[in-house]
């Protein structure tokens, strides 16, 4: 295998691929020698570092299986063979692969590809993902129906050692391994998760594993054994304990799949054998390929944490003076915890493999006894805290919203019902921007305001959040604090532990026809509506319970509600005002503004809240709209 420069730096400029040109579908990729896949990896790999620089987006994890890649669309007839990928952080290698070369400098804008595989995007996107540890199931249904179907295709999952932690994934495991279809599951290892040790004579043994004077004798052993079933127990524990001694697969083996591995992912003659052995097999088959993270890219390959995603690649401005970074919401979160965990020592912090994302880095270095990594398992990471709560502890799940629908059934089940005291810290609520509608905390209000003995708060600034999230620590029973990614409006935070009274709204703005109802950070747009209309503006706080006292007032002095949510209208926090006003009996109109019934595409944050109307002109145009349809007709006899 030649040696490849390693890249030091992104290219500014449009690197020379005159291979890669080439190539516009797998089709014209399978036609080249096998020779001439070395130079289409470094190729690949140097227009990937290119894009990812124009665009921003997720970036180690595809450094890391470009030899993969090419040798699975090299290998496979795809799209008819299904390839699916877990999660799609390293699938932009094979989008550039598959017709989307060009579009890649536009990923995860509003006009050009997704983040992530989408069916919609391409048919070489055998199925959408964004969330982990899916693949073996969606690959396992795809193998089951060609089956029924009578159709000779196979279904390729490939998966992470990450992705591998949860649940779900064993679970179809376990289910694949007991019905014996025709499907392969490739586990891309980038963190040596399962194994340290790969060298030529494991690659060595996995070509002889997968080969098929191998397997012929070991159908031929099965069929002579078959009418002995002692001796062909026997035999299969032999065959498990010598591939344990060199290979760490019994695991898979137990679950009844042929496990090959692990071999070098970076090692493109040993893939395009092990693949080609593996592709005529029969039955469920397991291939553990070790690969390293932000490969070929010096700074990824030393921090691949730091180098998972990238921000675009700016011109380098003039020298300015610096200005003070704003914390993040979740910065806020992060600072709180450790507040809080030195003030009781109950506090424990609990996440589902989002140190860094939910800013759990200090409160993991400095309370290491009191801090959880459960991986990707947000079911386990529910009833952990559960059982933290039963015993008197005071677990703080630190979830991003989508992540939270996961584990629903615990939510209800074990805290809910037991009314535990956990405090759900859910980041990353409403649109999300570029990552698009697999990712954004569209629902969470009204999936949790449905729950008895839930207590649901909304922030609408940075200090109102650390204030929530201390509430929320004392209330004795189940809370949720949602809050969005990124800065908030940049108000000072008090550094004590204050709590407010819970169902207790916040008067922002006295104002007279309208009254303006905010549910979260949507605040300061509506504030600015609020000013140009002389509208009241009021800060609602808690989605549950609501503030009733307050929006009785209201009803005295106002012609129109509008309530405002960055949430599905249907259900959410507007649809509790109006349960509400239902049981008074009240008249009043009432105007529901929050995201529409339909998944919003990836876009720029800004543009995506436009394109709902939760911007301050589409707010205020939506209520100059409303009170036009309540103005009474002007009479003919007075007309002038």
């Amino acid at each position: 295998m030649p040696n490849r420069p390693i890249f030091q730096e992104i290219p500014p400029q449009r690197p020379n691929t005159p291979l890669l040109d080439k190539i516009s579908s797998p089709h014209q990729l399978r036609v080249l020698e096998e020779e001439q896949l070395e130079q289409l990896s470094y190729e690949l790999r140097a227009y990937l570092l290119y894009s990812v620089g124009q665009s921003g987006g997720h970036f180690g994890a595809g450094l890391g299986v470009i030899e993969l890649t090419i040798a699975l669309h090299f290998i496979f007839n795809t799209p008819e063979d299904r390839l699916i990928w877990d999660v799609g952080h390293q699938a932009y290698p094979h989008k550039i692969l598959t017709g989307r070369r060009e579009e890649l400098t536009k990923i995860r804008q509003h006009d050009g590809p997704a983040a992530f595989p989408c069916r919609d995007e391409s048919p070489y996107d055998a199925f959408g993902v964004g969330h982990s540890s899916t693949s073996i199931s969606a690959a396992l249904g795809m193998a089951l129906a060609a089956k029924q179907k009578n159709e000779k295709r196979r279904a390729i999952a490939v998966i992470g050692d990450g992705a591998l932690t949860a649940g779900m994934a064993f679970e179809a495991l376990s289910h694949a391994g007991d019905i014996a279809p025709d499907m392969l599951v490739v586990l891309n290892d980038n963190d040596m998760a399962i194994s340290d040790n790969v060298g030529g004579l494991k690659n060595h043994l996995a070509r002889i594993l997968s080969g098929r004077t191998y397997n012929q004798m070991r159908d031929s052993g099965k069929h002579l054994l078959s009418n002995t079933p002692g001796l062909m127990e026997f035999a299969k524990k032999t065959e498990e304990h010598m591939k344990g001694l060199v290979a760490p697969g019994t695991l898979f083996e137990e679950l009844g799949f042929n496990y090959i591995g692990p071999i070098d992912g970076h090692d493109m003659p040993t893939l395009l054998r092990t693949l080609e052995n593996m592709k005529s097999l029969s039955g469920p088959q397991f291939l553990h390929v070790v690969t390293k993270k932000g490969k070929g890219f010096a700074p990824a390959e030393s921090d691949p944490i730091g180098y998972h995603a990238i921000n675009k690649i700016e011109a380098k401005p003039p020298v300015q003076v610096a200005k003070k970074a704003q914390p993040k919401f979740a910065n806020i979160f992060g600072q709180w915890l450790c507040d809080m965990a030195e003030q009781d020592s109950r506090v424990q912090g609990i996440t589902p493999a989002m140190r860094e994302g939910s800013d759990l880095i200090r409160f993991s270095e400095r309370f290491p006894d009191q801090y959880f990594d459960v991986a990707i398992a947000e079911q386990h990471a529910v009833t952990l805290a559960a059982g933290m709560a039963c015993e008197g502890m005071k677990p703080v799940v630190a979830i991003y919203s989508t992540f939270l629908q996961r584990a629903y059934d615990q939510l209800i089940h074990d805290v809910a019902v037991q009314n535990l005291d956990v405090l759900f810290a859910i980041d990353r609520a409403g649109l999300v921007g570029e990552d698009g509608p697999t990712h954004a905390g569209s629902f969470d209000l009204s999936y949790l305001r449905c729950i008895p003995n839930m207590i649901v708060m909304a922030p609408s600034d940075e200090n109102e959040l650390r204030l929530m999230l201390t509430t929320g620590h004392q209330h004795v029973g189940p809370a949720a604090v949602r809050y969005p990614r990124g800065s908030g409006p940049g108000v000072d935070v008090t550094p004590t532990l204050e709590s407010i009274e819970i169902g207790r709204s916040r008067m922002a703005r006295q104002g007279e026809k309208v009254a303006i109802l905010c549910f979260g950070t949507l605040l300061s747009e509506a504030r600015k509506t609020a000013d140009e209309i002389n509208a009241s503006l009021i800060d609602m706080r808690f989605v549950k319970p609501l503030d009733t006292a307050q929006i009785c007032r209201l009803l005295d002095h106002h012609e129109l509600l509008v309530t405002i949510e960055e949430n599905v209208v249907a259900g959410g926090a507007g649809s509790a005002v109006a349960e509400f006003l239902q049981t008074q009996n009240a008249t009043i109109p009432i105007l529901h503004l929050g995201l529409p019934d339909k998944f919003i595409p990836h876009g720029k944050p800004a543009d995506m809240l436009a394109a709902c109307d939760l911007n301050a002109h589409g707010i205020t145009q939506r209520i100059k709209q409303r009170l036009a349809l309540q103005e009474p007709p002007v009479s003919l006899n007075n007309a002038s």
